[in-house]
């Protein structure tokens, strides 16, 4: 008794404050017909209940995953060092060394990404192929129950990958819910369901849930024809607003107002309640577990911070000192233009103009011929 009569003390609540907020307008409202995910879906493709936190996929897996390694700009000052090492003029040591090191590193955090992003695969796969019961009418081909006719309705398991808005959904105890759904019937007299929402706050109390008594005695396959207008998907999982509208033969169809207290999310589990039906308002990536889902986190420390500080400093000043050094090594050159022939180690066709460089070379040839001129055994310094 008590419970019913905290239930009835709510449910009034809520209807009063139902009644002190606007109607959802059908630009912001979700219309939902109850049973009918086919019709349901045929104006607007509502998002199917398949989840997926994975990060990357075979084909995105090379270029996001070096993209998001180059974050790192040590990476990034290491890629730069490798590329001008392959510069004749700048190499300092072997090419290969300079690359090995570097696609090391990068290959084996690929490898470690790479294994870490497969078990989310296998995470999601275990997820979406979760067996959930799905009211269905038996088509000609299904197999009929004693008693059952052709075209009668049941539940039948279904992947919670091929639940669809729209979809009634029976769901017993200790089971996790596969989507958002607005309560319809539960095993309860009373139409309360206790649900636990460890996995969605964090909070291992059990929380209660109701279904509107003018739907209790009706059975799911006989609400053919109600429909739940609802606002759009939203991350606040302590709200929700809508109505129910139920049509009965030969009379006029009631609106039920429906508050937070009337609808059970995805990832809650089912406690001390033998069974509960409810129609399925938000799926997949539009619930407001999915929708409060970060994805996966970018492991990023305070050392790495840190270390991405002291590169940019440190590349800064090597390019104030290289900018430097080429600026004085320009005025350098500048004022020594005329004494290059006699420069030790200086490698005169790099900096002279093409007419000196072809003189140089022909006297450079002649030199050569003369000392090809000159008698075996004996040196130019005899010679003299």
């Amino acid at each position: 008794m008590a419970a019913a009569e905290d239930h009835h003390g709510s449910s009034s609540r809520h209807t009063m404050s139902a009644s002190q907020k606007e109607d959802l307008g059908d630009d912001d409202a979700r219309v939902v017909l109850v049973g009918d995910a086919a019709r349901t879906n045929e104006r607007l493709e509502f998002a199917g209940n398949g989840v997926r936190t994975a990060k990357y996929s075979p084909l995105t897996f090379l270029p996001r995953n070096l993209f998001e390694q180059f974050h790192r700009l040590a990476y990034v000052y290491f890629l730069v060092i490798a590329v001008l090492n392959q510069l004749p003029q700048l190499a300092v040591f072997g090419r290969g060394a300079s690359v090995m090191p570097l696609a090391f590193v990068l290959a084996v955090t690929a490898v470690k990404d790479a294994y870490e992003d497969w078990r989310r695969h296998r995470s999601d796969r275990a997820e979406n192929g979760r067996l959930a019961h799905v009211l269905f009418s038996l088509s000609p081909s299904s197999p009929a129950g004693e008693g059952e006719e052709e075209g009668a309705r049941r539940f039948v398991p279904t992947e919670w990958k091929h639940v669809r808005v729209g979809d009634v959904v029976r769901v017993v105890a200790d089971e996790s819910l596969p989507a958002d759904m607005v309560l319809l019937s539960t095993s309860e007299p009373s139409g309360v369901a206790y649900v636990q929402t460890l996995n969605l706050d964090g909070e291992s109390n059990l929380k209660t849930r109701y279904a509107k008594q003018e739907t209790m005695p009706t059975p799911p396959d006989r609400l053919a024809g109600a429909v739940v207008r609802c606002e759009r998907p939203n991350r606040n999982i302590y709200g929700f607003q809508g109505n129910l509208e139920l049509v009965a033969e030969g009379e006029e169809g009631r609106r039920i107002p429906l508050g937070p207290s009337n609808i059970v999310l995805r990832g809650c589990e089912l406690k001390n309640t033998a069974w509960a039906v409810g129609v399925v308002v938000y799926a997949g990536r539009e619930t407001k577990a999915m929708l409060n889902n970060a994805g996966a986190p970018k492991k990023r420390s305070r050392l790495e911070t840190h270390m991405n500080r002291e590169t940019l400093l440190l590349s800064a000043i090597l390019i104030a000192l290289c900018a430097v050094v080429a600026a004085l090594s320009g005025a350098w050159l500048h004022a020594h233009r005329d004494d290059l022939d006699l420069a030790q180690f200086f490698h005169k066709r790099d900096y002279l103009s093409e007419d000196k460089t072809g003189r140089q070379l022909q006297l450079l040839r002649h030199r050569g011929a003369d000392r090809l001129r000159l008698p075996h055994g004996r040196s130019s310094c005899s010679r003299s």
